[in-house]
């Protein structure tokens, strides 16, 4: 069927409009998770106690303490050292990421029975660490270049106003093949995010909660929550304390001293 010309204008017009509308909700959601990055970013270092409640889907629980060093580097991703204190299976046992902006994340897992640092094959990144709900991937800091953005809406979230913005990862061995994240207004704290699997399906959800105010301008949750809604498991990491500018040596963070961590 031969369409009339202004039929033709009619479809040029809403293809034009829903380019201009999909540019737009682009640079909008860009522009959110930019904020939220600059707020993130120039605390330089930092070492936290943290507790992970482990529960199965029947409401059991196990419990883990650890230490988290994380360390910025100028004009890459953060670092980050994660060593379990106890209880006596897990004690001794180290993951030491490397987060980077473009190139593929490096991880580095070392583990006390065999007395041997092993270097873990990004494509790997979607696996459970240390058995939790949270992956490999999920530890990695949420670096502006690693995603594509997509202004969703506009959100009410438990009393709180919120932006809904879609980050679409760029890595292909990425666990997600798209997420939803809540990003308050008043200071672009991320809020929630739902993780969707590569079937297009939810897979968990991460709620951040307990912000506190750290050396007058870095807001961090002392208490994050994932739930697996495909298991009906969840982990959450309680934070008991937490430094900032703390002065780490960038030596803490040499995968060859894994094995001398104490």
């Amino acid at each position: 069927m031969k369409l009339k010309k202004w039929q033709i204008g009619t479809l040029c017009l809403l293809f034009i409009t829903h380019v201009i509308w999909a540019k737009t909700n682009s640079q909008q959601g860009f522009v959110v998770a930019q904020k939220a990055e600059q707020k993130r970013k120039g605390f330089n270092d930092s070492q936290a106690d943290v507790t992970m409640v482990l529960r199965n889907a029947q409401g059991e629980e196990s419990k883990r303490d650890m230490v988290i060093f994380t360390q910025e580097v100028d004009n890459d991703g953060d670092k980050v050292l994660i060593r379990f204190l106890s209880p006596g299976d897990v004690k001794g046992t180290a993951l030491l990421n490397y987060t980077h902006k473009i190139e593929d994340d490096e991880r580095w897992l070392f583990l006390p029975s065999i007395k041997r640092v092993k270097r873990l094959a990004s494509k790997n990144k979607s696996g459970p660490f240390m058995g939790s709900e949270f992956s490999y991937e999920d530890l990695s800091s949420p670096e502006l270049e690693k995603y594509e953005y997509r202004y969703l809406k506009d959100e009410v979230l438990n009393g709180v106003d919120c932006f809904v913005v879609e980050r679409i990862p760029k890595d292909k061995f990425s666990g997600y093949i798209r997420q939803e994240v809540w990003y308050d207004k008043e200071a672009y704290r991320i809020r929630k995010i739902n993780y969707i699997d590569r079937k297009q399906t939810l897979l968990k959800t991460q709620i951040n909660s307990g912000f506190k105010l750290f050396s007058g301008e870095f807001w961090r949750p002392l208490k994050v929550a994932m739930v697996n809604h495909q298991t009906g498991k969840s982990t959450e990491l309680l934070y008991n304390t937490l430094t900032m500018k703390v002065g780490l040596e960038k030596t803490l963070f040499k995968p060859s001293g894994l094995k001398r961590l104490r």
